[in-house]
């Protein structure tokens, strides 16, 4: 989540008035999701998880940890039309992406480096 931070802050002081609010979410679901991928490949070995559903478990957890952090955040920050338009793909919402990626990158992350 530290890195999800500091790439959120970052899209929104860099990216945001380039772009707008919604294309720059849009570019970070992409970006962040890449991000989540490397850092999987750099821990998978010592998060330890070697069988399928062991990688799937730490994905689950990753992603649930994420939608608390990112919904309880972007209610207080936002309300929850702020947040609804982040998972709601009819109004530029790619996070149901990012996280479906998010669930699999341990799993993706171990074939890598096996």
């Amino acid at each position: 989540m530290l890195a999800e931070t500091i790439h959120g802050i970052l899209r929104g002081l860099l990216l945001v008035p380039l772009v707008g609010q919604i294309r720059a979410n849009q570019i970070g679901v992409a970006f962040g999701s890449l991000l989540i991928l490397v850092i999987s490949i750099l821990t998978i070995k010592w998060i330890k998880a070697v069988r399928i559903s062991e990688l799937l478990t730490v994905g689950i957890v990753w992603v649930l940890l994420t939608l608390a952090f990112e919904v309880g955040l972007g209610y207080v920050f936002g309300g929850w039309d702020r947040v609804s338009m982040d998972y709601d793909p009819r109004q530029g919402g790619l996070m149901p992406l990012g996280l479906l990626i998010m669930f699999f990158s341990p799993f993706i992350a171990r074939r890598m480096r096996s």
